[in-house]
């Protein structure tokens, strides 16, 4: 369970920012890994490493604005990103507010990303299994959409464990550079910004 705080402890975390996907080499750059793309970006833009072990997690801490960040990449893969995310929250004792969740949605074409401050799995077993661990689904995420399944039989695995084709990558390269900047908006408390910007 969150253990819910307005404010994190002195020398603590701000926000933390996750972003979903499956560690290991095979899955770099597949659909399912737009989260973890996104925070690759977030931490290059902000001059931070992603690379110490902490949470069951690659983290880095950075500052954005006036806020200290934790920037999570969850090494359980996708289905037990809760394991991850809840000991970093209970750890730092933070609101669900203030844990900005990234990850990829295929009802969303490539190119489009929408930002919500709750709401439900939507099917996506990441989401689901930190939903499920956390007992909240009131923490903000932005999804990234790497477009629907070509026909209703093909295989939704492998549909987001496969890769985008090169028209497709770039548009989604695009959206992740607006993810950054959405991020930045969100944790200066100006989320409605981001939304009204982005969505």
């Amino acid at each position: 369970m969150f253990r819910r705080s307005k404010e994190s402890g002195s020398g603590a975390i701000d926000y933390i920012i996750v972003g979903l996907g499956n560690p290991g080499r095979e899955y770099e750059n597949t659909r399912h890994n737009c989260g973890f793309d996104a925070v690759d970006k977030l931490a290059e833009d902000v001059g931070c490493q992603i690379k110490k072990l902490r949470f069951k997690s690659l983290t880095g801490e950075c500052r954005i604005g006036g806020s200290k960040c934790l920037i999570m990449k969850p090494s359980t893969y996708m289905n037990l990103s809760g394991e991850a995310v809840v000991q970093a929250v209970n750890f730092y004792k933070i609101d669900p507010s203030r844990v900005i969740v990234i990850f990829d949605d295929i009802s969303l074409d490539p190119g489009k990303m929408r930002i919500r401050m709750k709401g439900s799995d939507g099917g996506h077993n990441g989401m689901k299994n930190i939903i499920y661990l956390t007992g909240s689904d009131t923490f903000p995420r932005i999804k990234v959409g790497v477009g629907k399944k070509p026909h209703p039989d093909y295989d939704l695995k492998d549909w987001v464990l496969g890769r985008f084709s090169a028209s497709d990558r770039k548009l989604v390269d695009e959206v992740l550079e607006k993810t950054v900047e959405a991020v930045k908006l969100m944790v200066e408390d100006k989320a409605s910004e981001a939304m009204q910007r982005f969505n």
